[in-house]
């Protein structure tokens, strides 16, 4: 829309520069054809100059459409609103917004306001704005302070700033009823007499350190609602700064030194009453878990009293029953102890017969192996007697034999008297009786 209005307001005054240069064509060409002619000659043949009135009046005339179409177009720039205002009925209710309407060319008008956050403040802003965009030098614009009166009568330089901004479905009442422009027609003086109205009700003190707070939330809760009867939007009122006078601000200072003094000793004892309680409270906690300990202890002992009571209520009879199984188990031992013994007693007497009878088979066999062999032997000496009878050389051969082994010569006296035979005869004999006398006995 903005191209187009730009359009037609480029044909209107195209048009219209065209009927004029027209004119003025004609007009320069009839004077300078008369200062250049003699009098009451005549070019032959040469038509008359005439000027062309109707030509230029027409394009005039039709310059003014397109002109008053562009002018019926209105465009409102982003961040703003606007307000049309008649030539005939005045302010007219509503707000045109950011983009393009349609007007009564010559008789409306738009007015616009800016919708955005604007910033009044005083004292030295702490952005980076500078005095001016022609200067040279970077400095900060620097505003009076807001002088106000405090409870005693002394004087304070309050640095402030109000962020705010125009609503925009108030611009129709701002428009009709408020001085313009806003920003320093109203804004200033409301935001000054509500802080010379509040501060003077507190002592510098309160308003320094003790109550600022309070203070502020008090002026921007009636900064607020004054602006707001008058279509201002109020976002925030800060209290940046408060400049005391110099011999309060001395007085002031060795003050809060001498109070904070006061506070840091006061926060340390408070510290050390604290660290005492915490003493205090850790010796009787310490003193009631030994206490707690001590109860759980004794609880414990009471639970393993009571249940090694319970437990004997079982184990006495499991006990006597040992007790008893204990004693006939003693009883059966006793009783297969003397049955063990009346069976061993008895054992030893079967075997002490078994073996008197033995021995006496035994004897009775051995007097029979005895008496036999007595009787081989008897009859064997006597064969051997009537033998040796019969031949006694056989003595000699049987003796020869015996002691072939150790003996190497023997001499036999040749007159036959047999001294070593009989010897060994009578040796003979007496073995031979002895061995009967030991045997006889038995």
């Amino acid at each position: 829309m903005l191209a187009l209005k730009y359009l037609l307001m480029t044909c209107g005054l195209g048009m219209i520069t065209a009927a004029a240069g027209l004119l003025a064509y004609d007009i320069y060409f009839i004077v300078w054809r008369r200062l250049h002619e003699a009098p009451n000659e005549a070019i032959p043949g040469a038509a008359p100059i005439i000027v062309r009135w109707r030509m230029s009046t027409a394009l005039a005339l039709l310059a003014w459409g397109p002109l008053l179409l562009a002018f019926s177009i209105v465009v409102v720039p982003s961040g703003r609103g606007g307000v049309r205002v008649s030539q005939l009925s005045g302010t007219l209710a509503g707000t045109r917004y950011a983009g393009a309407h349609m007007v009564v060319p010559l008789i409306d008008d738009v007015i616009l306001f800016d919708t955005r956050d604007q910033i009044f403040t005083t004292g030295t802003p702490e952005d980076g704005k500078t005095a001016g965009k022609n200067s040279t030098k970077t400095e900060p614009l620097k505003t009076e302070l807001l002088n106000v009166q405090a409870k005693e009568g002394l004087p304070l330089g309050l640095s402030i700033t109000v962020r705010y901004r125009l609503d925009a479905e108030h611009l129709d009442y701002i428009q009709a009823n408020l001085p313009r422009p806003v920003e320093t027609e109203i804004v200033p003086p409301t935001v000054a007499s509500v802080w010379r109205e509040i501060v003077p009700a507190y002592t510098v003190r309160d308003v320094f350190s003790a109550k600022r707070e309070d203070v502020r939330q008090k002026a921007a809760a009636l900064i607020t609602q004054k602006l707001a009867a008058d279509g201002i939007v109020v976002k925030e009122v800060m209290l940046r700064d408060i400049q005391l006078p110099q011999e309060y601000a001395e007085g002031l200072e060795s003050l809060l030194l001498k109070e904070q003094e006061n506070d840091r000793m006061g926060i340390e004892t408070e510290l050390k009453g604290k660290e005492v309680r915490i003493a205090e409270l850790e010796a009787e906690a310490e003193k009631a878990r030994q206490v707690k300990q001590a109860e759980g202890a004794a609880r414990v002992r009471v639970l393993q009293a009571k249940a090694e009571s319970d437990a004997m209520q079982y184990t006495l009879p499991l006990k006597q029953k040992q007790i008893e199984e204990t004693k006939l188990e003693a009883e059966a031992r006793k009783e297969a102890t003397i049955q063990n013994a009346e069976a061993d007693a008895q054992a030893k007497v079967i075997d002490g017969k078994a073996e008197g009878e033995r021995r006496k088979v035994l004897a009775d066999a051995e007097a029979d192996r005895i008496r036999v062999t007595a009787a081989a032997d008897a009859e064997r000496l006597q064969s051997e007697a009537a033998i040796l009878k019969g031949n006694p050389l056989l003595i000699n051969k049987i003796i020869a034999e015996r002691l072939s082994e150790k003996l190497q010569i023997m001499m036999v006296p040749a007159d036959g008297k047999f001294f070593f035979a009989n010897d060994v005869l009578r040796g003979m004999n007496f073995a031979g009786q002895s061995e009967g006398n030991e045997k006889s006995p038995q």
